[in-house]
């Protein structure tokens, strides 16, 4: 059902994705075997395929040059058996590491946009063209709200509607705080 619901956001998202231009500035260098590795999402403004999820994460690899894009999440509580839906894809020449295609499935593919990385690698920003989406990202499970504030004035100042973005419960005392997904009891 879940590779169901990827397929048809690929369908819609389609028509959007005409450009090949990004229309955002992009990370100036993303060193992509730092980059690898598990992120966490923080927040995301939320679309139908993460909708209601909660510890979701995504596993990031390069096997042989090519982009490798594991999600993990749990549909509709912490009691919920993980999913996982896999894009494979590839790195846009001339972008320095920071714009990648993906595809759940040939020939559909998504803009992924690496906006902001700190120098830790630590935390960063992903965005879409028509700035209708953006995740916050973390290599840890849980962000202060400091930081958080501060990585969502990133994106204000890249021209993202701020309020669009939810948290996404990583812990379960996280459910129900103010600024964070609803997540229908079971």
């Amino acid at each position: 059902m879940r590779r169901i619901a990827v397929l048809l956001f690929a369908g819609l998202m389609l028509a959007g994705c005409t450009t090949f231009g990004t229309h955002q500035p992009l990370a100036r260098h993303v060193d992509l075997t730092r980059y690898a590795g598990r992120w966490y999402i923080i927040a995301n403004i939320p679309y139908f395929a993460e909708r209601g999820n909660v510890a979701s994460f995504f596993d990031v690899s390069f096997p042989h040059g090519a982009v490798r894009d594991v999600y993990h999440g749990r549909s509709g509580g912490f009691g919920a058996k993980p999913s996982r839906f896999v894009m494979n894809g590839y790195v846009v020449k001339g972008t320095e590491g920071a714009y990648w295609r993906e595809s759940p499935l040939w020939p559909l593919y998504f803009s992924y946009l690496i906006l902001y990385v700190d120098p830790g690698y630590q935390t960063a920003l992903v965005g879409y063209p028509g700035r209708g989406y953006g995740w916050v990202l973390s290599r840890h499970r849980r962000m202060d709200d400091g930081e958080y504030h501060a990585l969502l004035a990133r994106f204000a100042a890249l021209g993202y509607d701020t309020s669009k973005f939810r948290r996404i419960p990583q812990f379960p005392d996280q459910v129900g705080k103010p600024g964070f997904i609803h997540v229908p009891k079971r």
